[in-house]
């Protein structure tokens, strides 16, 4: 059983000992904390949140126990039920709520679940917001309300369709160049929300010829969650066989976006916001933002349109703060998760669906085509594991005197910038590891660079 804090949330495997798996005690107890940090910033004893969660197995127990707790500190509830991700984001603002709570594990498999936490905004808890909730649980420093003032649940099951409407009206999207360009369009859901929102949302586009995969919202995953190419064999081959002009695949909350090129090859998960970036800012030119582990690629395309590229550190939250700062017009992650400030700050393929369809319409090209006049280049990942007496800041130090003379960021490990590629070594928050991303304009330069490194820190 596992059973990880961050300031993100809480996420775990099911069951288990208390503390030893994300079971009822452990949700309610941070489900309390969290409802204590939101009454305490707000100065308000009432008040709306709203829950969410994706089709995993788990998904109705924890939402139970959450709206249950909630309810039980004097809060209001309004449910959305099978939900995505960038919908629950969307719904705590439509609803005028203190907060959200979205009971997804993402991308990781079943046994896993999670509660990700939200503010007025929306968007997720920064890090000192996030210590804070997770104090308050480890104190247990939390007080429930009295039978004259427990909240209530409120059923709001039109989030889906509102998101939608919102996606069509983005000036950017075009439903009717969509409708016209009769494209067939493969979807793979992974048997969770996604099953429902993307096919409904590519109707509501005018797209008639649908092939669904692995739609069915019952949390039976297909296959490995995560939209990366080895756990994509089976759309890939569909796509293969030339029965589509394009594949979508998303993870189990639908913040994520990988696409599938026309003979079945991946399009490659950094594309999705580069490609997408570069029809956003042929239209409206501005600044980009992606974290440091994301592809060079997106600097690029933003250079070439006349604006600026900056790096945030890991995590949404670190690349939203620095998209609000620069006034970037699109951001993002390498891993498909596209932010377009113009709808919502929040990772969302809904919105990246629509947009790379309507480059698809206008451009009059297959995806291979627009693929091709990307900038090239390739990321490989390592780590190098660690040992309970090894200092790994020492380490990271040491690196940074091995390439004083190279441009180095340091805002969230350590990345080295070279002329033709790039290496990006960071601790991780939940293993003893240290993880090596490297880009390059090959796979196997990439490979050769991150090999270098790893050969540094291990002696």
């Amino acid at each position: 059983m596992a059973l990880v804090k961050s300031i993100s949330g809480i996420r775990g495997t099911i069951g288990g000992k208390s503390g030893d798996g994300l079971n009822p005690v452990d949700i309610a107890k941070f489900t309390a904390a969290y409802a204590t940090f939101i009454k305490r910033n707000a100065g308000v004893e009432q008040g709306v949140i709203v829950v969410g969660r994706d089709a995993r197995l788990s998904g109705k127990m924890v939402s139970d126990i959450v709206v249950g707790v909630l309810c039980g500190m004097g809060l209001d509830v309004v449910n959305i039920g099978l939900a995505t991700t960038p919908t629950t984001e969307i719904a705590v603002t439509g609803e005028k709520a203190l907060g959200g709570i979205i009971i997804t594990a993402s991308h990781n498999p079943k046994q896993w679940n999670a509660l990700k936490l939200l503010n007025a905004r929306g968007e997720f808890l920064d890090a000192k917001e996030g210590a804070e909730v997770l104090a308050l649980a480890d104190n247990e420093d939390y007080d429930f309300a009295d039978v004259d003032h427990l909240g209530h649940e409120y059923v709001n099951n039109t989030y889906a369709r509102k998101h939608i409407q919102q996606v069509l009206a983005l000036p950017l999207v075009d439903a009717e160049a969509i409708k016209k360009a009769n494209f067939t369009v493969a979807v793979d859901a992974v048997n969770s929300v996604g099953g429902i929102v993307i096919p409904e949302l590519l109707r509501a586009l005018g797209v008639k010829n649908i092939i669904e995969l692995n739609c069915e919202a019952n949390g039976k995953f297909a296959h490995t969650p995560e939209p990366i190419p080895e756990n994509l064999t089976q759309i890939s081959e569909l796509m293969a066989g030339k029965v589509a002009d394009v594949a979508f695949v998303v993870d189990p909350d639908v913040d994520r976006l990988a696409i599938i090129m026309e003979d079945g090859r991946m399009m490659g998960e950094e594309y999705t916001l580069v490609s997408i970036a570069d029809y956003v800012l042929s239209h409206t030119p501005g600044n980009t933002v992606s974290n440091l582990s994301s592809s060079r690629a997106l600097a690029d395309v933003t250079r070439k349109h006349g604006g600026e590229y900056t790096a945030a550190a890991v995590g949404e939250v670190n690349v939203t703060t620095k998209m609000k700062e620069v006034g970037a017009v699109i951001g993002g992650e390498g891993n498909g998760g596209v932010i377009y400030p113009e709808i919502h700050y929040g990772r969302d393929a809904l919105v990246g669906v629509a947009l790379f369809l309507t480059m698809m319409a206008k451009s009059g090209k297959k995806v291979s085509e627009i693929r091709a006049e990307m900038p090239e280049y390739a990321i490989a990942k390592t780590k190098v594991e660690l040992t309970p007496e090894i200092d790994v800041d020492a380490i990271l130090d040491e690196v940074k005197r091995t390439y004083a003379n190279e441009r180095l960021t340091t805002i969230d490990g350590v990345k080295i910038d070279f002329p033709d590629g790039w290496v990006h070594l960071r601790k991780s928050n939940t293993e003893p590891i240290i993880r090596i991303y490297s880009e390059a304009h090959t796979m196997d330069e990439a490979k050769a660079l991150g090999e270098k490194i790893k050969k540094i820190l291990t002696k």
